[in-house]
């Protein structure tokens, strides 16, 4: 990402992911851990330190998506997400597994947003 306070921004403040750590590393380098609600894992928010990783911001995973992001509450986090300015690839949809939707942060990355199927 290119930089840690917009990076912040969205997922703590905007997606209310939980701050674990934002440690100073000297020279401009911060250490930025951050766990959605309900745990389970977690991200470093990382800034690009040269122009070849900018260039890679969002492309890490050859296109596809990366990330997945499990909600008990698909909608209330999908409500999240269009609040929080995520960029949504499609409209939510139903699948065996589970209710998904593909999405951008603003930084590029594809994420997945699943959730439990419907029943009924």
């Amino acid at each position: 990402m290119p930089d840690y306070d917009a990076g912040l921004a969205f997922y703590a403040a905007g997606l209310g992911f939980r701050v674990l750590a934002d440690e100073d590393r000297g020279g401009g380098r911060r250490w930025v851990l951050v766990e959605p609600p309900g745990g389970g894992a977690a991200l470093l928010l990382a800034r690009a330190a040269s122009p070849a990783q900018a260039a890679a911001i969002g492309r890490q995973a050859g296109g596809r998506v990366a990330f997945f992001l499990w909600a008990d509450d698909f909608a209330a986090a999908l409500a999240r997400l269009r609040d929080a300015g995520a960029a949504l690839e499609e409209a939510p949809r139903h699948e065996p597994y589970g209710r998904v939707v593909v999405w951008r942060d603003p930084f590029g990355n594809r994420w997945d947003l699943l959730g439990p199927p419907r029943h009924g």
